[in-house]
């Protein structure tokens, strides 16, 4: 098994004035968590930030220096504030204009529909210079990479298509696993054991969250880890303590 303490790192960066404001709710960061952890790799970091350039730029400068890799999700569509591929190119100094290979793909795709590529549909052809492209089946529009950050769209449907395009480009460690016990009594009747267990398993992660249902009190407690026989094994002890 793969040391889960040397996993990949990855962060993700959140572009968008509409996910800031509340009126778009983000699901594209649920559903990377949950797909990194199959894979083996750590997401640490997320970052939400508003459609201005120079927070864009600073932020993804700052996220991959700091991580293996970043995927980021929103401002790659055809609209006026769709800026996140100009500011991926000033992050890391290249050139952005419309290129061929993601022309030729846009072309196709509004020829099969009927649909004229007009100047609003083709800005979404304008990738930087030395970028690689990630394959968009849902929508035809691709995404790309830029050293090791990945750019992709907002859309829930799209963005998971280019999720499932990159991770097998990707190199993942020990995935992560995690298995949930319900118990109907008050965190304050639940810390104490559980601190104690938290303690004896320092290799597993170990959280208590609160629900009420029907007027009774009790927690789900949720432990994880990289070591199944360990998990198991903790799990018995947990049942034990709140039997």
């Amino acid at each position: 098994m793969a040391n889960p303490n040397t996993n990949p790192t990855a962060a993700m960066l959140v572009i968008g004035d509409e996910i800031l404001s509340g009126r778009t709710r983000d699901a594209n960061m649920h559903y990377l968590a949950g797909e990194l952890a199959e894979v083996g790799i750590t997401l640490a970091e997320v970052r939400i930030v508003p459609d201005e350039a120079d927070v864009i730029v600073t932020a993804v400068r700052a996220l991959a220096q700091g991580y293996d890799t970043v995927f980021t999700s929103g401002g790659i569509g055809p609209t006026h504030d769709d800026i996140t591929a100009d500011c991926m190119a000033a992050a890391f100094g290249q050139s952005i204009d419309v290129r061929d290979d993601a022309r030729a793909i846009l072309q196709e795709h509004y020829d099969k529909a009927g649909t004229d590529l007009n100047a609003a549909r083709l800005r979404m052809a304008r990738i930087p210079q030395a970028a690689a492209l990630i394959e968009n089946p849902v929508s035809a529009a691709p995404g790309f990479t830029i050293e090791n950050v990945h750019v992709m769209a907002g859309v829930p449907s799209v963005f998971k298509a280019m999720v499932a395009s990159v991770l097998t480009t990707l190199t993942g460690g020990a995935p992560l696993m995690s298995k949930t016990l319900t118990v109907y009594r008050g965190e304050g009747d639940i810390a104490g054991p559980l601190g104690v267990l938290a303690q004896a398993y320092p290799g597993l992660s170990m959280g208590s969250y609160p629900f009420q249902r029907d007027g009774k009190y009790g927690a789900n407690i949720v432990v994880r880890g990289h070591d199944l026989e360990l998990l198991d094994e903790a799990m018995g002890k947990l049942g034990e303590a709140f039997a």
